[in-house]
């Protein structure tokens, strides 16, 4: 599978291709092992251009092909994800209302997993954060909870999104934490 490294304001992004598109986005020091012989960032141009374009704050949507693996009902939430408006914000609860999901089923420890629950679990597994905005989702009550990324980089891309391109949370090419 081809890859390359995309130099973002988090660092470099380790992007996977596969056969119909982007198949991963690793935030620095999260990559697994490629293979040297794989790297071609060719295939993966239009989403580097994207990327750029997105943190020069000059697009709002990514308009990518993406080569997803998950079940179903993983499937269904990233999608869901992907039509989250710019610079807006929801919630789990809110989103498995949105999507009908129920508190149905019971985990082998036989706990009741909550439909917001389990919508949490599908939007953590999201293969290809920033292009899938998993970002834009909130615990109840607008409490930050886990990203993959680490939580600061989810406060950012939040920030940066609030602020539009008129102020960009960059300082020589670094977001600056605040």
């Amino acid at each position: 599978m081809p890859w390359t490294i995309y130099e973002s304001p988090f660092g470099p992004l380790t992007l996977v291709g596969g056969e119909a598109g982007l198949r991963d986005l690793h935030f620095p020091e999260r990559a697994p092992r490629l293979e040297p012989a794989d790297h071609d960032p060719e295939p993966l141009c239009d989403v580097c251009e994207q990327l750029e374009q997105y943190f020069a704050g000059e697009r709002e949507a990514f308009e990518i092909e993406l080569d997803l693996f998950g079940t179903p009902f993983r499937r269904l939430v990233w999608g869901a994800l992907r039509a989250l408006a710019y610079g807006g914000v929801t919630t789990y609860g809110a989103l498995a209302r949105e999507l009908g999901v129920s508190d149905s089923g019971t985990l082998v420890t036989g706990a009741r997993p909550t439909a917001a629950q389990k919508v949490a679990w599908a939007v953590a597994a999201t293969p290809t954060p920033i292009v899938v905005p998993c970002h834009r989702v909130h615990g109840a009550h607008g409490a930050l909870t886990g990203y993959r990324g680490g939580l600061w980089r989810k406060r950012a891309l939040l920030d940066f999104e609030a602020a539009g391109a008129t102020r960009p949370p960059f300082r020589n090419g670094q977001f600056a934490l605040a």
